[in-house]
């Protein structure tokens, strides 16, 4: 993948995450190729986009994941799960409910 389609992919991704956020009512800030999400709680999710390794990064209360995009699916280089479906889970544990 050339960078080109990897900041095509990449920014397609961080806008679906960051306009189903604003759709489920937690606190989001974008910031160049950062998103953060704050719950009411006080946690935390960051996402941001690694443009060197083209990966989309993941930092949450359990823990940090890397992915890539294979084939249009951004899949952890850890454990292949997919970062939207991981993202309901991260969600879930805070009380929220976010859809894609």
């Amino acid at each position: 993948m050339n960078e080109s389609e990897f900041n095509q992919l990449a920014d397609a991704a961080m806008d679906r995450i960051e306009t189903a956020s604003d759709e489920c009512g937690v606190d989001i800030n974008r910031s160049g190729n950062v998103l953060e999400i704050e719950f009411d709680n006080g946690s935390k999710i960051i996402i941001n986009r690694h443009d060197i390794n083209k990966e989309i990064w993941v930092a949450a209360k359990s823990g940090g994941f890397h992915f890539a995009c294979q084939d249009g699916i951004w899949h952890s280089l850890r454990d292949q799960s997919e970062l939207f479906q991981l993202l309901i889970a991260l969600f879930a544990a805070q009380g929220e409910h976010i859809r894609f």
